[in-house]
């Protein structure tokens, strides 16, 4: 028999999955582009404009598909969760609409602005234009992640007939778990585009096509990502320290920590857990090492699986608040290694151009094509742990998972519309690689387009001889 509950936890994972490839991409390369177009602006040379233009054409790319993403995944708050959005629709609403009004029409106003503007503004008002994209992309985030902060850690509202109403919109801004969260998610983001330009550039490298332009990429993209790799170290570490004292549950099934730890607690590389007897029969540890993490010393215990459940059933009553625990386990261990590897390759690629032997290092370049998928895997893994970690909650604390489902629309019919959504993401996944594969391949960059050429031929002020916009 079909699960309502299981279809419509799968439709959300794989639409959300799916839509944040696309997110960190725009907030990571829109920087880039920044950057890039910020050199040329200062140095004049023009394979920086080369170098803007040819990443800001996987930057429109991105920008339209995961657009559509984003609006196939709104629907199915009113399909399959139209309790849950009664529920928390008043405390959303803000967030939502200015994400809507101030961040995503600023993000878009200004690309256009960007994308149209080249050699028809100013050079200093065109490099505000992309720089005010990268500023969208940031601003839109935030808006997002204070509604998901929400769901992690209700605060600012009052239930009035059985729905959260907000009463502070200065607590949601200031939600700690927001600001434990947001530092991270944006670093993981730039470091996402930072790897992506790395991976594509060191493609190029390997062909030989366009050294100058692709090299100079490497060398800004891999440089970037190597600092904010490194600085997501802090801002999780961070992050842990929060969930430690807000959601206990979460980290003690990411540990795999059945009962409360001894002092200090050591961290577990690696363990064969055994959900059924809530025992883990074989484990790697590394001593001390946990209690460091929770508390920034070498001592303290952490309290574990079976008594949190206990604490749990007397505060929100009888049931099971141990979320998956072989899901959260490796899942924290594949975000961790990814992040561990991405500073590896980083360093030893900021290494390797300071010896300017960079080009000499075929199988290292050839290793940044693979690890385009790192930050994506990371991504991808650390949201499985953020969102499954709260279960049985859909809001902690206030709303079950179980209880949100629309009441009204049956297992058949999400099963339909899931597949449905996913055809359609393939379709729009097939779409984007060929798009990006074919532009990936050209190699004909050194011709640069002269001001007369995106000049508008029915522009007859500009015919006769008239001064560009901005100029």
């Amino acid at each position: 028999m079909l699960d309502a509950l299981v279809i419509a936890r799968l439709q959300f994972a794989s639409t959300t999955i799916f839509h944040y490839f696309f997110v960190p991409i725009s907030i990571g390369l829109a920087l880039l582009i920044a950057i890039m177009q910020t050199i040329y602006y200062f140095k004049g040379e023009d394979v920086y404009k080369r170098m803007a233009k040819f990443w800001g054409v996987l930057f429109l790319i991105n920008f339209a598909v995961g657009v559509v993403t984003g609006i196939l995944q709104e629907f199915q708050f009113g399909m399959n969760w139209s309790t849950y959005s009664r529920f928390v629709g008043d405390v959303f609403g803000p967030s939502l609409a200015i994400e809507a009004l101030a961040a995503f029409f600023l993000e878009s106003t200004f690309l256009g602005i960007w994308v149209f503007g080249w050699d028809r503004l100013s050079k200093r008002v065109h490099l505000i234009s992309i720089w005010l994209v990268s500023f969208g992309t940031v601003l839109s985030a935030f808006w997002i992640l204070s509604a998901n902060s929400f769901m992690q850690n209700p605060v600012g509202f009052e239930q009035v007939d059985g729905r959260a109403q907000m009463t502070s919109i200065s607590e949601i801004l200031l939600n700690p778990h927001l600001w434990s969260q947001f530092p991270h998610v944006l670093l993981t983001s730039i470091a996402t585009g930072a790897f992506l330009v790395a991976g594509i550039s060191a493609y190029k490298m390997v062909k030989k096509e366009n050294l100058d332009m692709f090299v100079r990429s490497f060398k800004i993209s891999i440089t970037l990502g190597a600092v904010v790799v490194f600085l997501t170290l802090f801002t999780g570490h961070l992050q842990a320290q929060y969930i430690v004292e807000a959601q206990p549950m979460k980290l003690a099934a990411a540990e795999a920590q059945w009962d409360t730890s001894g002092d200090p607690a050591p961290f577990t590389l690696v363990a064969n857990i055994d959900t059924d007897k809530k025992e883990n029969t074989l484990s790697l540890e590394l001593p001390y090492l946990l209690s460091f993490f929770a508390y920034d010393e070498f001592s303290g215990s952490l309290e574990g699986l079976n008594q949190i459940q206990e604490r749990y059933e007397k505060e929100y009553g009888p049931g099971n608040y141990i979320p998956p625990v072989k899901t959260l386990f490796w899942s924290f261990r594949a975000m961790v290694g990814s992040g561990s590897v991405m500073i590896l390759l980083g360093l030893y690629g900021i290494y390797a151009l300071r010896k300017d032997k960079i080009l000499e290092k075929t199988l290292y370049l050839k290793v940044m094509i693979v690890a385009i998928a790192l930050p994506f895997i990371a991504n991808s893994t650390g949201w499985i742990m953020t969102e499954m970690g709260r279960q049985p909650f859909v809001v902690f604390g206030l709303m079950k998972t179980e209880d949100a489902i629309s009441p009204s629309v049956t297992a058949g019919e999400m099963l339909f519309s899931l597949i449905a959504f996913n055809l359609m993401y393939a379709v729009l996944a097939a779409v984007s690689i060929y798009l990006y594969v074919r532009h990936i391949k050209k190699t004909d960059f050194d011709e640069l387009p002269t001001p007369e050429d995106s000049k508008d031929p029915f522009d007859q002020k500009e015919a006769k001889g008239g001064a560009n916009i901005g100029s």
